[in-house]
């Protein structure tokens, strides 16, 4: 079964992997696709757009993927990291400017009910809603 991906990048790993880690723990048993494309090949701190292309296309099963980043540059990197894609594959990525942590664990539960490629992005983008009304 073919579900929307989820890519995080982040310049940080364990940053990143944690994130994961809670948003499987909302779902155990699911097989979303999630990957990480974080840090530097040395474990420092840093993105890097060949390793976002590549966890993107491991994502990747037809139905979209969606791309969550930490910091500007990480942005950065997703854009490259687009070019780098061809053009049946760039066509299904969306960059999405949500939180990272409410973004992904938002993102990955519709994305294991079976949602499509925008309502995982929608849902992405609610991920501050709860806080903000419990905030004021």
């Amino acid at each position: 079964m073919a579900q929307v991906g989820i890519v995080v990048v982040s310049h940080s790993r364990p940053l990143a992997e944690a994130a994961v880690e809670l948003a499987r723990q909302m779902l155990p048993g699911s097989t979303v696709p999630i990957e990480v494309a974080a840090g530097t090949d040395d474990g420092g701190l840093g993105t890097d757009a060949v390793a976002v292309s590549a966890a993107i296309t491991a994502a990747d099963s037809g139905d979209g993927v969606l791309v969550l980043m930490d910091l500007g540059s990480a942005v950065m990197s997703a854009e490259t990291a687009l070019e780098l894609l061809d053009d049946d594959v760039r066509a299904r990525v969306l960059l999405s400017a949500a939180p990272l942590v409410e973004g992904l664990v938002g993102a990955a539960v519709v994305a294991a009910g079976g949602a499509d490629r925008d309502r995982v992005a929608t849902e992405a983008l609610r991920g501050l809603a709860p806080k903000q009304a419990h905030l004021g």
